[in-house]
């Protein structure tokens, strides 16, 4: 059974955040280390660094995985937009390293009718300018998102991800989270396992199971290959138990 946890709040601070994965039984947790509907983020202080560092030992040093703000967009062709996200990236890479978080998930953005090969080449180039601007120290890595194939964005389809990660200098450092609603919304269907297979099999041959490293485990309320993102919880939605069943019970995720 691979370890279950769930996207927790970091109300109080950032330490806070393991009491309650402790309190729902969690072996994982995501978080956000910063308000993410802003481009600037308040400085990490020294004390709250030792506080989250504490409490992670304490809790037996779990999984923790950032998510990068939602503003950022890699991909675009605006170069004011394309620098603050990068500036941004750099600053939650940075932010990551201090508080030994292994781990940043990150949305590869948005061509904006640019295409998506254009697209794949701004996000990768911007990609490599916030890893060589966090510095050689800094070893955090990025777990890039599939997408639900809504409007511009790039990565609904595993071999654009593969794109990304073979074109980066540093590919070494890249890594996959895949979104169960976003890769059905995208028409990767996990529903029988049949269908299932297949889709591990797409992963697998695309991108590599040894990248995928987290999954968002939400239904969809939308059918099957739709492109709209939208969330539903475990069980009510389009995918239903049975699709859930068939990647809790896979052992290459354990």
């Amino acid at each position: 059974m691979p370890k279950l946890g769930a996207h927790v709040s970091v109300a109080g601070g950032l330490a806070t955040a393991f009491d309650r994965m402790k309190k729902i039984s969690g072996e994982v947790m995501q978080i956000f280390t910063r308000n993410q509907r802003q481009w600037q983020a308040k400085p990490l202080d020294e004390h709250e660094v030792e506080d989250f560092k504490a409490a992670f030992k304490k809790a037996d040093k779990p999984f923790v995985a950032s998510h990068a703000s939602y503003l950022i967009n890699l991909a675009t062709w605006k170069e004011d937009l394309a620098e603050r996200s990068t500036q941004s990236l750099v600053q939650e890479l940075l932010r990551c390293s201090l508080l030994s978080i292994p781990w940043v998930v990150l949305h590869p953005g948005s061509h904006g009718g640019k295409g998506i090969d254009q697209g794949i080449k701004n996000c990768v180039a911007n990609l490599d300018k916030a890893f060589e601007l966090a510095g050689p120290k800094n070893r955090t890595g990025i777990l890039l998102e599939t997408v639900a194939g809504q409007g511009t964005g790039i990565g609904s389809d595993f071999k654009e991800l593969a794109e990304i990660i073979r074109a980066s200098a540093f590919s070494h450092r890249l890594g996959v989270c895949v979104d169960t609603c976003h890769i059905f919304s995208a028409g990767y269907d996990i529903r029988s396992p049949g269908a299932y297979r297949r889709t591990i099999d797409a992963l697998s041959k695309d991108v590599g199971l040894e990248r995928v490293k987290l999954f968002h485990l939400n239904d969809s309320k939308t059918e099957l290959g739709s492109k709209v993102d939208r969330h539903e919880h475990i069980g009510k939605g389009k995918i239903g138990l049975k699709g859930f069943a068939n990647l809790l019970n896979d052992t290459r995720f354990s």
